[in-house]
């Protein structure tokens, strides 16, 4: 049974009704609002979850903060993980969001609201944030508010409302690939670079599908094509390969799991020719460095609109042109599901064309 009083501060001024709910079998549920209408219809509300039986809690979720969710799933969750960069730097944009925020009182409005202004700050390098990134962010808080309602306690009557915000639209993939003689007037800028690896790596993308990140020694700043920060890693060692089995094992990749690249002929040819590093690098530079020699290369060579990452969507590609399956063209690039892999084999008209006979 639930009972509505009024409340009054010292001067005797009312400020708000208090509802107490009594009802056997449940704790005693006591909330205090500006108005009598809404304190009457949060009664109705709870007391018909009860008669159904599926009220649950709401104590836990409302005496904790979305802030204080994040802070755990840090340190509880990616404490455990070797390269948390990106999550951790998602963390920092939702805690100024939502920190200060109850749990109980996160809505799905809040999150569309979120995502429209996100979409239209501006990111690194003057550019917009992605939808991509806001994608990532939206969906770490999706998991953090599922881990808080399945293992923390925090009961969440209405549901996750990251589920009920539609996700921000993705621009089309790209679909770049080197056309005509882009390649070989390419691979002759990357041989007159200032930075002697350019030219091995770049040769070594495209036989492999690698990622930049797994090849080379990354600090964890931005990209400057796409504002995104990639996981420090050390890059492809020595250790790691074996020229005899021809195989790059990738202790960690992007996606978090261990990798076992199987190496073409020309790869191994690529790998006996670099000197060896005292440091057990392949590839003797960074992320970073090779990112601005490529540019420079590209502007050299007269091709525009070509980025480094590109160079693994050809790869892709041409693992595909050689009549691989996507199951096992997936076991060389690493990409988790054939979802993704449709991004990157948009196969040229005329290669199709000339399949079809």
């Amino acid at each position: 049974m639930a009972t509505i009083s009024p409340r009054y501060d010292d001067q005797n001024i009312r400020i708000g009704w208090q509802v107490r709910i009594r009802k056997r079998g449940f704790p005693q549920q006591v909330r205090t609002f500006r108005t009598k209408a809404e304190a009457e219809a949060w009664a109705r509300s709870i007391e018909a979850e009860m008669d159904r039986g599926v009220w649950q809690d709401r104590s836990e979720a409302e005496r904790t903060t979305v802030g204080e969710l994040l802070d755990r799933y840090a340190r509880e969750v990616l404490a455990d993980k070797k390269h948390c960069t990106p999550e951790l730097s998602r963390l920092k944009t939702l805690d100024d969001a939502f920190g200060r925020v109850a749990v109980a009182r996160l809505t799905s409005s809040a999150i569309a609201s979120f995502r429209d202004k996100r979409l239209r700050d501006e990111g690194r390098g003057g550019k917009p944030v992605s939808g991509q990134t806001v994608k990532h962010e939206i969906g770490l808080l999706h998991r953090v508010l599922k881990k808080a309602e399945r293992e923390w306690g925090i009961a969440l009557p209405m549901g996750l409302p990251t589920e009920k915000v539609q996700a921000p639209k993705l621009p089309q993939g790209r679909d770049r690939r080197l056309q005509g003689n882009e390649e070989e007037r390419l691979l002759a800028a990357c041989a007159r670079a200032r930075n002697p690896w350019l030219l091995p790596l770049t040769r070594f993308a495209i036989e492999t599908a690698m990622r930049a990140g797994e090849m080379l020694e990354t600090k964890g700043t931005a990209d400057p094509e796409t504002g995104e920060r990639p996981i420090q890693t050390t890059g492809l060692l020595w250790k790691h390969v074996d020229l005899k089995k021809r195989t790059a094992t990738l202790p960690m990749t992007k996606n978090g799991t261990a990798r076992v690249v199987p190496l073409s002929s020309v790869a191994v040819e690529i790998l006996r020719g670099l000197p060896r590093s005292m440091d057990g690098r392949v590839f003797g530079t960074t992320y970073e460095a090779i990112h601005l020699s490529f540019t420079r290369a590209c502007k050299r060579a007269g091709i525009e609109d070509l980025r480094f990452h590109d160079l693994r969507h050809e790869a892709t590609s041409r693992l595909f042109e050689r009549d691989l399956n996507p199951m096992q063209v997936a076991a060389i690039t690493g990409h988790k599901t054939l979802q993704m892999l449709k991004r990157y084999t948009h196969l040229r008209a005329e290669d199709l064309a000339r399949l079809l006979g």
